[in-house]
């Protein structure tokens, strides 16, 4: 817990102190079990460098944030942190590179009217793109898939991501 509170002290005070306790409660929750206080501990830190103006040092405490943010599962943290990261000058790679969570919303757009059994024109003309475009979508959508046919597309699109999504929402729903 004291890694916690100096953090939030760090938080609520100015200048260099502020960077003192942020540093400080860094490295108290490097030598505990709470990873997900550590990712907050580090963002935060990284997020007064830059304001500092310390870009440098501001990137890697972020890059460190960002990618314990990813193992914790910190959606939230982790995009605070990317925001940071791009702020402070860095250039922070997509967060997954294969995969369903690869693809750009336009990707899943055209993935999807394909896997409803749309041609390349038809899916053109729904989403007012050209036909070369959805063919470009379509390419790097069996890339990050991993697949080789548009046969394939509604069983890489759907399983065990859309289960977990659905429950979520059912479970929200409850609450």
């Amino acid at each position: 817990m004291l890694g916690v509170s100096l953090r939030v002290c760090g938080l609520v005070g100015g200048g260099d102190t502020s960077l003192e306790l942020l540093a400080e409660a860094v490295k108290t929750l490097e030598r505990s079990q709470s990873p997900l206080e550590l990712a907050r501990a580090l963002s935060d830190h990284g997020a007064a460098l830059r304001r500092a103006g310390r870009r440098v040092q501001a990137r890697a405490e972020l890059e460190r944030a960002l990618d314990l943010a990813h193992r914790c599962g910190a959606q939230r943290i982790a995009a605070r942190t990317r925001v940071d990261l791009i702020a402070a000058g860095a250039k922070p790679r997509r967060d997954a590179i294969t995969g369903r969570d690869a693809l750009t919303a336009g990707e899943l757009r055209v993935a999807r009217l394909a896997a409803d059994g749309l041609t390349n024109r038809e899916i053109a003309q729904a989403l007012f793109i050209t036909t070369r475009t959805a063919k470009g979508h379509l390419s790097r959508v069996y890339h990050k898939l991993g697949i080789t046919r548009r046969g394939q597309l509604e069983g890489a699109l759907t399983g065990p991501l859309e289960e977990t999504r659905e429950a979520a929402g059912a479970i929200a729903a409850i609450s």
